[in-house]
């Protein structure tokens, strides 16, 4: 590849900062790296407010709203069954402590068993953490986290809390269970990953990249969807015998209204055996449907009560054609109040890139931010052809789709993101439709910029990113949701031999040759890039933003006018770079892997625009005032409209075109050519890594409310903004089965953990 000529200056005095010998510079590079592993005590915890919103509702649209998030906090546990082998019996230990002494009656017995407050503090992170990423693995970025106390510390605490009082054998039993696992930092566990790359339950642990593949296109070949699966592989007579789980409260094979008769059974496929079987999370897919039922009773409309119905279809069955078709129904319901979607959706932590992680949001409508998205899906139709690929690239007709900004009052998962664009399917996004979302109190909270936190910006840059970065990345949300994600056609050819393009007319823009690849059959976006499809597609978003944010008439949307609007299309850009030099946090040069698909994305834009040259972007080494390395990067806002945009838009092509095409080769040679992380050349991308480390910010987590059914009314329960805070709302989330349920995740993690051994 090409890197182009670059202006970037690089200082080396840093090798040895404030005078330190070499030995105390590695021991300073061994501390931060190991600080990726610790959440830091002072870790932001902000409340997610939605009590205005929740006040407005009327008293129907309040116990839709309860049942709902009743039914996502249910399936969110999925996602501990989907980390790690220990996520589960880590989350019913911590439960059993605090759901019998709060975080504050904790403290005193804390103290007794010799905890400093320093050590307890740690312990009350930790577990706010692990409940806030339903695991213990950082959602964004899939980086293992462990207590930053001593293991006998907390073994200490454990036996003295009132829990282990009143079970001393049960709770013996659990600690040993997951006290190892919990500590541990060997190099596979370190973070997520596939085989010898790292942890993942999505797959049994004797799995690697070929075994993903070849049950790819066994479920291909049975028109199965991976989204709602999990793959195990055992030996049978020295020969691979490969099980799919299929989530489901059903446990058998059976047949519902003529459905399913042939997805479950024994299969034989390339000379291996496959056994397709439900149940996958039944205890838990039982709760889902059973408040999806009650919700039901509330729903605003038909195609609710009918998008409900098919969810819970699917749940029963395992069926993500019904889940399919629940999305229809959601899509048809058009700007409601209460806006929520559930299911496995979005495939980030599968290593392989096909497996859903279970998530569920209901969230309220802000009017006010939704009539400007409003008037950006109008525009959609004019904006659309601005984009640098032909016509016959993008959509034969823009759906305009629901583009609303949503106060989160429930999103159940490993993390909260600021915006979507689902559903993820790709036969119903690219002929029926699909919705945008942004969540307004997420974005207000998460992305508030304190001066004094920002790292690798000039003084200057950093009063206008206070003031701008807000502004500048509700746009950017806006463009990448509804045009980068809802932008671009896939050529397709059907099982029955049809096209959905003139394959005799249609030419590549980049060769000049007649498009020769495509879709064939249920092959998907995600089946057929795997790997590198949600980094490539979050980066093919993120260069329509960019590239769209340049437009007067977007930024007149948004209310931003001359001045005010050239500062925001500033720091638009701005934070864009700066976001790919953090992204070097999410890479891990021992597998020379990306933890994080956003992050990649980002990283990648940051090195086409280093690529662009003519001092468009400059990045420079240099040692902090504190002695310690440091980096700024920096841009010439006056070269955006010309050589920024150039290069975006001669990028933002190739992704389309390779995505267009299904051109899986092409794209790889692409993304992952961008995506090296290399200490060669003009730039030292590893070394850069470990100054981004020594001065990274963790992100904030989320504080979210209760709600509960009193008499006739329902009632929100709101908590502080911390760790005990967040600790309290999850001990009091379950309440009426905590014990039950409890006891179900220890079983299904128990029948599931030789897998992983």
């Amino acid at each position: 590849m090409n890197t182009g000529s670059v202006t970037y200056s690089v200082r080396l005095q840093f090798d040895v900062p404030g005078g330190c010998s070499r030995k105390e510079v590695l021991h300073l590079r061994q501390k931060m790296v190991d600080s990726q592993y610790y959440l830091p005590n002072d870790i932001g915890v902000s409340q997610l407010d939605c009590s205005e919103a929740f006040r407005l509702l009327s008293p129907q649209e309040k116990l839709y709203a309860h049942y709902m998030s009743r039914a996502a906090w249910y399936g969110g546990l999925v996602v501990l069954l989907q980390t790690s082998p220990e996520s589960a019996d880590i989350f019913v230990l911590l439960q059993r402590i605090f759901r019998k002494q709060t975080p504050a009656q904790l403290e005193q017995v804390a103290t007794a068993a010799g905890l400093s407050a320093e050590e307890y503090q740690a312990f009350l992170v930790y577990a706010a953490g692990l409940y806030a990423n339903m695991g213990n693995y950082k959602s964004f970025g899939d980086t293992k986290f462990i207590p930053n106390l001593p293991k006998e510390k907390l073994n200490a605490l454990v036996r003295a809390c009132q829990a282990f009082q009143e079970q001393p054998t049960e709770m013996e039993a659990l600690w040993d269970s997951c006290s190892c696992p919990m500590y541990s930092l060997e190099d596979r566990q370190k973070q997520l990953g596939l085989g010898d790359k790292g942890i993942t339950t999505y797959f049994s642990g004797n799995c690697c990249l070929e075994d993903a593949e070849v049950a790819q296109k066994f479920l291909d070949s049975k028109k199965l969807s991976a989204y709602n699966t999990r793959l195990f592989k055992k030996d049978n007579g020295g020969k691979p015998c490969y099980e799919v789980r299929l989530a489901s409260v059903v446990q058998k094979d059976c047949t519902v209204d003529g459905e399913c008769e042939s997805c479950c059974g024994s299969f034989n496929f390339e000379d291996k055996e496959f056994i397709v079987k439900r149940g996958d999370y039944a205890p838990l897919m039982e709760k889902v449907c059973y408040y999806l039922e009650q919700a039901q009773l509330y729903a605003a409309n038909e195609n609710q009560r009918k998008m409900l119905e098919e969810y819970r279809r699917s749940f029963t069955l395992g069926s993500v054609e019904a889940h399919k078709e629940g999305s229809r129904y959601w899509i048809k319901d058009k700007g409601p109040i209460v806006e929520s979607y559930i299911g496995f959706i979005e495939s980030y932590r599968d290593p392989f890139g096909s497996r859903g992680e279970f998530e569920g949001f209901v969230a309220v409508v802000n009017k006010a931010m939704s009539e400007r998205f409003a008037k950006l899906v109008t525009s959609a139709e004019v904006l659309l052809p601005e984009l640098p690929w032909p016509c016959e690239f993008e959509k034969d007709i823009f759906l305009k789709p629901d583009f609303t900004s949503l106060d989160v009052l429930t999103f159940a998962g490993s993390g909260i993101p600021a915006g979507i664009n689902i559903p993820n399917y790709d036969d119903i996004r690219q002929s029926e439709g699909f919705k945008n979302v942004s969540l307004g109190n997420v974005v207000a909270v998460a992305y508030a910029a304190q001066k004094e936190k920002l790292t690798f910006l000039g003084e200057e840059d950093k009063d206008l990113f206070v003031k701008w970065k807000g502004p500048s990345f509700e746009v950017q949300v806006g463009l990448h949701e509804l045009l980068g994600h809802g932008s671009g056609k896939l050529f397709v050819q059907d099982d029955k031999g049809k096209f959905n393009f003139d394959q005799s007319k249609v030419t590549n823009p980049e060769t000049g040759e007649l498009v020769s690849s495509w879709y064939e059959g249920s092959e998907t976006w995600d089946s057929k890039f795997s790997t590198i499809a949600s980094s490539y597609e979050e980066c093919r978003a993120e260069c329509v933003g960019l590239h769209l944010c340049l437009n007067k008439q977007v930024l007149s949307i948004f209310g931003h006018e001359g001045e005010d609007a050239d500062n925001v299309v500033y720091m638009n850009w701005l934070s864009m770079v700066r976001a790919g030099l953090l992204g070097l946090e999410f890479y891990t040069p021992e597998s020379a892997s990306w933890r994080q698909a956003h992050m990649q994305a980002r990283f990648v834009i940051l090195r086409v625009l280093l690529e662009a040259g003519e001092g468009l972007v400059c990045l420079e080494e240099m040692t902090g005032q504190d002695g310690k390395p440091d980096a700024r990067i920096t841009l010439d806002r006056s070269k955006i409209h010309t050589v920024g945009k150039n290069a975006i838009s001669r990028f933002l092509r190739k992704l389309q075109v390779f995505k267009s095409t299904a051109d899986v080769v092409g794209g790889r040679a692409l993304y992952e050519g961008y995506s090296t992380v290399n200490d060669t050349g003009t730039h030292n991308f590893l070394r850069l890594r470990e100054t981004v480390l020594l001065r990274k910010e963790v992100r904030k987590i989320f504080v979210q409310a209760n709600s509960r059914v009193s008499g006739d009314t329902v009632e929100l329960v709101e908590y502080e903004g911390s760790a005990a805070g967040l600790i309290r709302s999850f001990a009091e989330r379950f309440p009426d089965d905590a014990e039950q349920l409890e006891a179900d995740l220890l079983e299904m993690n128990k029948r599931d953990a030789p897998c992983w051994c």
